[in-house]
């Protein structure tokens, strides 16, 4: 029989860079539609994948110069592609022993709850009595906190020894029962610097709100995060004042490009849900700085990550006056050239 050792090396054979296994009992306290069980009623054991996100893929957005990278690599890349296939062919490995094996990657997509865990209205119902609605969302923040892979930050970040928030979790629920590993001490990292909440650019993330919960036996409290203006600060809005009109989010006057969003419309998803203007600026970017400068996480580099000042984009009139760029001319051999007149069906880039 396969042990707990052979589904970590594995799992990081298979691209995971961290790995922790908790058992079932943990999630006792989940609500019902965060709840395991009810996907797997004999579940016994849940394996938590943890997947870096690159400090280089949030360089371009730091320098406010290349976004994409974060939205396609760090971010939609990892949860669309790369996550599932790792979690899909360590599943494999658990069901030739005879055990099943629900591989889940970050998706949620089609979840029964909004951001703040309430039910949407006439989206679903429940099959039986006692049944969740479908689809159960697991929160996976909380399985690599119950699998020892880290700790809930301030933020509601799950932060590693590793990585600190820079990290995106897979599981896998099993009815395999594995050795299970310690979980990790809150305040072992967190400090309650709030550097999350000073640098949230729209003040997502309330210094005097928070939410306590027992989960796992651990009596956890992070900041009661406002997921509302989240999905608009993700994207980089900024709703407009009484009397104004914005045409940044396609079928809506309302909202308008925030000052660290330098584009004048939003640009399209990628991956369905990589969109990430803001790049974290509070909740990963800050918090990983800060983790780097006490020097308390292992994955450690040469250059600090922040060498200027965040930049802001004023949007007034005057502002998009004084910062139009100069005349631009065509990379190499002009906008006289022949090779410049590209056909309206060309596919190249």
């Amino acid at each position: 029989m396969i042990t707990s050792e052979d589904i970590k090396r594995e799992a990081k054979r298979l691209g995971a860079d961290i790995v922790g296994i908790g058992s079932i009992d943990r999630w006792s306290t989940a609500p019902s539609q965060m709840d395991p069980k009810q996907i797997m009623p004999r579940a016994k054991s849940i394996i938590a994948l943890g997947f870096r996100v690159f400090r280089g893929s949030l360089r371009g957005v730091e320098e406010g110069t290349y976004f994409s990278n974060y939205s396609a690599m760090g971010y939609g890349g990892i949860t669309y592609l790369y996550m599932p296939m790792t979690v899909i062919n360590l599943s494999k490995m658990i069901e030739d022993e005879g055990y099943e094996a629900v591989p889940m990657g970050h998706q949620s997509d089609w979840r029964a709850i909004d951001g703040n865990g309430y039910l949407f209205e006439n989206y679903a119902r429940p099959v039986a009595e006692g049944k969740a609605v479908p689809d159960v969302m697991i929160s996976m923040r909380i399985a690599g906190f119950l699998c020892g892979l880290g700790e809930i930050g301030y933020s509601k970040m799950l932060l590693t020894p590793e990585f600190g928030p820079r990290v995106r979790i897979g599981i896998i629920i099993t009815d395999m029962e594995l050795e299970p590993d310690p979980i990790m001490k809150p305040g072992t990292l967190c400090n309650r610097c709030m550097a999350c909440v000073r640098e949230c650019p729209s003040g997502c993330i309330p210094a005097d709100k928070t939410i306590k919960d027992n989960v796992g036996g651990y009596e956890l409290e992070w900041a009661d995060v406002d997921m509302n203006k989240c999905d608009q600060t993700f994207i980089g809005a900024e709703r407009v004042a009484e009397g104004e009109t914005g045409d940044y989010i396609p079928g809506s006057t309302d909202w308008k490009p925030a000052s660290f969003s330098p584009f004048y419309h939003k640009p399209r998803n990628l991956y369905i849900s990589g969109k990430a203007i803001c790049g974290a600026s509070g909740c990963t970017r800050a918090c990983m700085i800060s983790l780097e400068r006490r020097g308390v996480l292992k994955n450690k580099f040469h250059s600090p990550f922040r060498t200027n000042k965040p930049w802001r984009l004023d949007w007034s009139e005057e502002g998009i006056a004084k910062d139009k760029p100069a005349s631009y001319k065509a990379p190499y051999e002009g906008l006289n050239s022949v090779n410049s007149k590209c056909d309206e069906d060309s596919t190249t880039d």
